[in-house]
C-alpha cells in the first residue's frame, strides 16, 4: 500500500481548477471564453438583429409628419364618333358630326401633407421609442443568459473534467489494491472474499470512470455549442464576489431596478399606455393638406392641351363609424392594466430569484469549505484503516470502504468548487449586471444606438447601414 499515491485536499482543489497536471503559458480562460461567447453566440447575434428590426418602427412612426408625393402618368387610345347639334329652331339647327381616333395622356403630381391627426403620429413615435427601448432591454436578458450559460459550462468542463481524473486515480488505486490482495491471498493472508470484494470495488470504480466519461463527451458537446470552440488547456475559474452587493437587501434593491426583465416589463407598460392615446386620437378631427398639378394632352377630339393645378385643405371629423374604435380603445385599456400586473410578478419574480442566488452562493460558500474538511479527514481515515489493516485489526472491505469514501469527498469537493463559482455568476445575473462592461472582458461592447441613430431620420434607401 505505500506505494499508492493519495491526492491530500489542496490537490483535489486543483483538480477542479486545473484540470490535473501542469497549465500550459497559454491557457484558456473564463474570461476568454465569455468574450467568444458574447462576440459569437448565434442566439445572441439573432436577438441583437432583432433589436435592429424593431429600430426600423421609429422612422416608420415618424413618417406620419413627412409629406407623402405621388406621380401618376397615363396614356392610351380612344375613338370618337359623335354628332353635336347647335342652333335655336330646327330651321337653323346645325349638326356636326366628330369622329376620329386620339391618344389621350396625362402626367401630374401630388403632395399631401398631414397636419393634425390627433396626436396619433406623436404617440404613435413615441410608442415606437419605447418598443426600441424594450428589445434593448430583451437584448440584454439574453446577453446575460448567454454569458451566464458560458460561465457555467466553462466550470463544468473543469468540474467534469476533475471527476474523470479522480475516477482515474480511484481505478489506479484500486487495481494496485487488488493487485496487492492477490499477493497476500497466495501466501494465505487473506481469504477469497477478500479478493472478490477488490474485485468488484475495482469493477465498480470502472463504471464510475466510464460514466464520468461519458458525463465529460456531453459537457464538451455544450461547450462547443455555447462558446463555440472545442475546450483545451482550461486555466482556473474564480467567482465574480468583487462585482457582487454587500449583502442581500441591497442585492434585492439592485435586482430591482437593474434587473432587464423588470426594465422590459416597464417599458411595455409606456408602450401600452401610448397605444390607448393613439386609438383615442381616432376619435379627434384630422386636417390635411394635398396640392396637385397636371398636364393633359389630347384628352378629347376638340381639345388638344389642358393644364390645372389646385390646393385643397381638408378637414375630417368622424362622428360614427360602427364603434369599432371605441372597442380599439377598451381593449387598449385592458392590455394596460395587463402590463401593469405583468410588471408586479416580473418584480416578484425577480425578488425570489436574487434571494435564491444568494443562499445558493452562501450555501456554496460553506460547502467548500465543509467539503475541504472532509477530503482531509477522509485521507487520514483511508491512511489510518490501511496501517491497521497491516496489523490484522482491519479488513480489505474496510480498506475498500474508506477508499470510496475519500474518492465521494473529493467529488463532492470538486462539485462544491464549481457550484460556488456559478452561485457568483448567477447573484450577478439576477441582479442585471452580468455584462462585459462589469466584467471588464477585453471585447467591444455591441452599441444598440448606433444602429438606431443610423436608421432614425432616414427618408429614403433601402440599404441597411451595413451594406447589406
Amino acid at each position: 500500500m505505500r506505494g499508492v499515491k493519495v491526492f491530500t485536499g489542496a490537490a483535489a482543489s486543483v483538480l477542479l481548477l486545473a484540470c490535473m497536471g501542469p497549465l500550459p503559458a497559454l491557457a484558456d480562460t473564463i474570461e476568454a471564453a465569455l468574450v467568444r461567447a458574447y462576440q459569437n453566440n448565434p442566439q445572441l447575434n439573432a436577438q441583437r438583429a432583432t433589436v435592429r428590426f424593431t429600430d426600423e418602427n421609429v422612422p416608420q412612426a415618424l413618417s406620419g409628419y413627412r409629406p407623402k408625393v405621388g406621380i401618376t402618368a397615363t396614356t392610351g387610345y380612344q375613338y370618337t364618333d359623335t354628332l353635336s347639334t347647335a342652333g335655336g329652331t330646327p330651321s337653323t339647327l346645325v349638326r356636326t358630326p366628330i369622329h376620329g381616333a386620339n391618344a389621350p395622356r396625362s402626367v401630374g403630381a401630388t403632395v399631401s401633407q398631414t397636419l393634425f391627426n390627433g396626436q396619433q403620429t406623436a404617440n404613435k413615435t413615441r410608442a415606437a421609442e419605447s418598443q426600441v427601448s424594450g428589445a434593448r432591454e430583451a437584448l440584454r436578458v439574453l446577453e446575460q443568459t448567454v454569458l451566464l450559460q458560458a460561465a457555467t459550462i466553462y466550470m463544468d468542463y473543469l468540474r467534469d473534467s476533475a471527476i474523470v481524473e479522480v475516477q482515474k486515480s480511484n481505478v489506479r488505486v484500486l487495481e494496485q489494491t487488488l493487485k496487492q490482495t492477490r499477493d497476500r491471498f497466495n501466501v494465505g493472508e487473506v481469504t477469497r472474499t477478500d479478493v472478490a470484494q477488490s474485485e468488484a470495488q475495482l469493477a465498480a470504480g470502472k463504471t464510475q470512470l466510464l460514466t464520468a466519461e461519458a458525463q465529460l463527451v456531453t459537457t464538451k458537446s455544450n461547450f462547443r455549442r455555447i462558446i463555440g470552440n472545442e475546450p483545451e488547456a482550461l486555466a482556473p475559474g474564480s467567482p465574480v464576489d468583487r462585482f457582487l452587493p454587500g449583502t442581500l437587501p441591497s442585492a434585492v434593491d439592485l435586482g430591482l431596478t437593474e434587473n432587464p426583465n423588470v426594465t422590459a416589463a416597464m417599458f411595455g407598460i409606456d408602450v401600452s399606455y401610448l397605444q390607448v392615446k393613439v386609438n383615442e386620437g381616432a376619435l379627434l378631427p384630422t386636417v390635411s393638406l394635398q396640392a396637385s398639378v397636371s398636364q393633359n394632352y389630347e384628352s378629347t377630339m376638340t381639345l388638344y392641351r389642358s393644364f390645372g393645378a389646385s390646393a385643397v385643405a381638408q378637414l375630417q371629423v368622424p362622428i360614427y363609424q360602427g364603434g369599432a374604435e371605441y372597442s380599439l380603445i377598451r381593449q387598449s385599456k385592458e392590455t394596460l392594466a395587463q402590463q401593469r400586473l405583468v410588471l408586479e410578478q416580473t418584480r416578484d419574480q425577480t425578488r425570489a430569484n436574487v434571494v435564491t442566488a444568494w443562499g445558493q452562493l452562501v450555501a456554496g460558500k460553506a460547502q467548500v469549505q465543509s467539503a475541504q474538511s472532509q477530503v482531509t479527514a477522509s485521507e487520514i481515515a483511508l491512511n489510518g484503516v490501511r496501517e491497521e489493516a497491516k496489523a490484522g485489526q482491519r479488513t480489505t472491505l474496510d480498506v475498500l470502504n474508506a477508499q470510496q469514501a475519500l474518492v465521494n469527498a473529493r467529488v463532492a469537493l470538486v462539485t462544491a468548487q464549481h457550484d460556488r463559482v456559478v452561485a457568483s455568476y448567477s447573484v450577478l445575473n439576477t441582479v442585471g449586471r452580468l455584462s462585459p462592461i462589469v466584467l471588464n472582458l477585453p471585447t467591444t461592447v455591441y452599441d444598440p444606438s448606433v444602429h438606431y441613430h443610423q436608421v432614425r431620420d432616414s427618408w429614403v434607401g433601402v440599404r441597411t447601414p451595413d451594406g447589406r
